[in-house]
């Protein structure tokens, strides 16, 4: 500090497991209120935990309806759970959901290594209120084709989602880049970015796995498979994402003369 200046004030921040008691909230639900922008985490700490303003705690505290109305926002269902509070049948509401009617907000594998989807059961309220058509008699020729079809949305709603989320956390070109390259396999990567230094930045600055990602090998490998484009339409769309995001970064670079995030 030099002479004749004042103390230099330092914003406090806390550790994730006290913004969670703060909130009144459980770690899982911190996790889903900054995955879904309710909370804004701060930079993380040196060993990579997340860490949270005591500006910001304090602005979540103020929002009407604190803290049942934040708690009831992060809620999340299983399948079973959700057919149950929208008065439907299990088949029908795994049928809506295959279809990509309501949308998977994340997942976990179970011990038998199936993916168990969860949903946020505020969206299936609001759903259920705004299509009550789709709850009851047939379903319509659309759903019928994919039906037939043996399609299954699921993955690719969630990963829209996850990616989107993801892209409204940062606008550096660099950054927002490798989360679009996250999602694409190795070898349409390679084709995407030849450039193997590109590649090794962009592995450098991708998003670590969601909250709740299984470490046990086994499962591990099936939660990594969601975390990937597959149908070739969506790998098109990806791949074209990414170009056009990496045109922006590579001219920051010629501007600043770096590369990477600034």
């Amino acid at each position: 500090m030099t002479a004749g200046s004042g103390p230099v004030e330092v914003a406090e921040v806390v550790g994730g497991a006290r913004a969670a008691e703060e909130l009144g909230l459980r770690r899982s639900e911190l996790a889903r209120a900054v995955q879904l922008g309710m909370v804004r985490a701060g930079p993380c700490a040196s060993s990579g935990a997340a860490r949270f303003a005591r500006a910001e705690l304090d602005r979540v505290r103020r929002a009407e309806g604190f803290p049942d109305a934040l708690r009831e926002r992060v809620r999340t269902v299983g399948a079973a759970e959700a057919a149950g509070s929208m008065g439907v049948s299990p088949g029908r509401f795994t049928r809506l959901a295959r279809c990509g009617r309501v949308t998977p907000v994340g997942y976990r594998i179970n011990r038998y290594r199936a993916v168990v989807w969860l949903y946020l059961a505020a969206e299936l309220a609001e759903f259920a209120a705004r299509e009550p058509a789709l709850l009851r008699g047939s379903a319509p020729p659309q759903d019928r084709a994919l039906v037939e079809a043996r399609a299954d949305l699921r993955p690719r709603r969630w990963r829209g989602r996850h990616v989107g989320l993801l892209l409204r956390r940062t606008a550096d070109p660099w950054e927002r880049a490798a989360v679009l390259a996250s999602v694409l396999p190795e070898a349409e990567l390679e084709q995407a970015v030849p450039d193997r230094a590109e590649r090794i930045l962009l592995a450098g600055l991708a998003p670590p796995p969601p909250y709740g990602h299984p470490q046990v090998p086994a499962a591990a490998a099936v939660a990594s498979a969601l975390l990937r484009a597959e149908p070739p339409d969506e790998l098109r769309w990806y791949r074209t994402s990414l170009e056009f995001a990496l045109a922006g970064a590579r001219d920051q670079s010629k501007t600043t003369g770096e590369r990477g995030p600034t």
